[in-house]
């Protein structure tokens, strides 16, 4: 017999409707997330990375498998349901605790009891293989296997950045005019212009460090990141990692997903100068997504210390299955030491839901990842002239946040919330987003401005690299000593992102402000963490 498995309804993209049956012979991959060995609390971890760096015990690769892994005989069950239905075992990870199986549509229907069709949008240009409802498991799997990924192909995320627009100047001007005398004329800025602004550390260059990007679309141009890295004096090197087939693939349109991943590569190298810049691709769907995320996690060559995430969606987007096994994997990352930082969205408290209503990103709202929202910056070298909330003016983009309707709220949350937020709080923290003072880039031979929180995420991203090289030691998850030390960060007091408005402390515009890179750095030893 089998059952549904819990939290894995999916219901149609909307605009899109069933038109045929998926090919029964076309051959698809899908990844099982299997329970842990043993599982561990959130509160464990959180009390873990609130200890100082001397005192905390990051797991190894192994240890992590070892205590909380896949249990082997799990793995073996699971293989032996794929033989059953004519399903190769493509690979097994303990420590990830997947398997990928391949097959068939019509082997992969009769496993895992869905029916797969093809949907299309009204104008048939777009489409996607998809479901309706649950997945079912047998009885000998219902206690084993907590999520199944891949057989739906929709698009999961889209990245958060945003192109300066011309149109926005005039109004953006009269709004600082307004609000701070001095600060009239709206700028962009290089990297390090804004790293001088919220006082990076400037002795160290990441070097040692690892940076994992995570891409699902688009590509860049070795030439292009060659001369703007010149023009800055940074010499950071980049590679990249084919995640199931997804590469480095250039557009050649600016506007599109290549503007994504130069973005975050020359940002983060910029302010890391020194360190590895490993760009993971992989495909824009659930699966692609969560194996990328945990192939850099879990990436032994490379050893990524600092993941930095600008793609998301919607929590009412996903699956709940999805969510929480990302969630684990976030947990996974903090007990070996990674930082994973995420953007919160351009479209403010709505983040884009053409319903209406107030929504947050995922996977910002993770209790597991730094949410890092968006701000609108005036500075002069290393003064900040005014910094408000992205947002206020229609159209244009606003710094993601709010309240998780999935995740409760984090115990390095409590107290620090609203009255009536009941749920994860997003962004823990934002940095310069706003387009019309965004970052100076060069993307397929264009030299461009572009903004939105995509840029916060990989911005702080470099700020932790040069943080774990001068504390000779990993960080790791940062939310927990960021709300325990509120001065670390420049509080924003100012602005809108639409349901909700800036105020003194934490708020769902800017959470706790922009960081010091400084202030946060003396947060850390030179001692370095234990490892178990």
């Amino acid at each position: 017999m089998s059952k549904p498995l819990p939290n894995s309804t999916r219901v149609p993209v909307a605009g899109f409707r069933a038109v045929r049956s998926a090919d029964p012979d076309q051959v698809l991959e899908t990844t099982l997330v299997l329970r842990r060995a043993t599982k561990v609390s959130d509160e464990d971890v959180i009390k873990m990375a609130s200890e100082p760096l001397a005192a905390r015990k990051y797991l190894t690769n192994d240890q992590l498998a070892k205590s909380h892994g896949a249990l082997p005989e799990d793995v073996t069950r699971v293989i032996d349901f794929a033989h059953v239905h004519g399903l190769a075992v493509v690979d097994q990870n303990l420590a990830a605790r997947t398997i990928k199986l391949s097959g068939t549509v019509a082997a992969m229907q009769e496993a895992f009891g869905v029916d797969l069709q093809i949907y299309q949008d009204a104008t048939g240009a777009r489409s996607y293989r998809g479901r309706t409802g649950d997945i079912h498991l047998p009885d000998e799997l219902g206690q084993i296997v907590e999520s199944v990924h891949g057989l739906d192909n929709r698009d999961q995320a889209k990245p958060h950045f945003r192109i300066a627009s011309p149109t926005v100047q005039p109004r953006l001007k009269a709004m600082a005019q307004a609000a701070t005398p001095a600060a009239t004329t709206p700028k962009s800025f290089t990297p390090p212009q804004i790293a001088s602004a919220y006082h990076f550390p400037t002795d160290v260059t990441g070097k040692g460090q690892t940076i994992a990007l995570i891409e699902l679309g688009g590509g860049y141009k070795s030439k292009d990141l060659k001369k703007y890295f010149q023009q800055l004096g940074a010499v950071p090197k980049v590679s990249a990692v084919s995640v199931h087939g997804a590469t480095n693939h250039p557009t050649g349109n600016p506007d599109g997903p290549d503007g994504e991943v130069v973005l975050d590569i020359e940002v983060s190298g910029a302010i890391a100068t020194g360190a590895h810049i490993v760009v993971y691709f992989a495909h824009n769907t659930d699966k692609g997504f969560l194996d990328a995320i945990t192939a850099a996690i879990h990436d032994q060559k490379n050893k990524p210390s600092v993941v930095s995430i600008s793609w998301g969606g919607p929590e009412v987007s996903w699956t709940q299955q999805s969510m929480d096994a990302f969630n684990e994997v976030f947990k996974d990352a903090a007990m070996l030491g990674v930082t994973v930082l995420a953007a919160s969205g351009d479209d403010g408290s709505t983040d884009g839901v053409p319903a209406g209503g107030q929504h947050v990103d995922f996977p910002a709202s993770s209790p597991f990842v730094l949410a890092c929202g968006g701000t609108r910056l005036f500075a002069n070298g290393s003064t900040i002239a005014n910094e408000t909330t992205w947002g206020g003016i229609p159209n244009d983009g606003a710094s993601g946040g709010g309240v998780s309707q999935h995740f409760p709220t984090p115990s390095y949350q409590t107290g620090r919330l609203p009255a009536g937020f009941a749920g994860r709080g997003v962004p823990d923290v934002a940095g310069d987003a706003d387009p019309q003072t965004g970052y100076q880039v060069l993307v397929d031979g264009v030299s461009t401005v572009i903004g939105g929180t995509s840029a916060v995420a990989p911005l702080y991203a470099g700020l932790v690299a040069l943080i774990n090289e001068k504390a000779s030691s990993r960080c790791g998850f940062l939310n927990p000593v960021l709300y325990s030390s509120a001065t670390v960060c420049h509080d924003i007091i100012q602005g809108t992102n639409g349901a909700f408005n800036a105020t003194n402390g934490w708020d769902a515009t800017t959470g706790l402000g922009s960081i010091k890179g400084k202030d946060l750095l003396s947060k850390f030893t030179k001692t370095k963490a234990k490892v178990a």
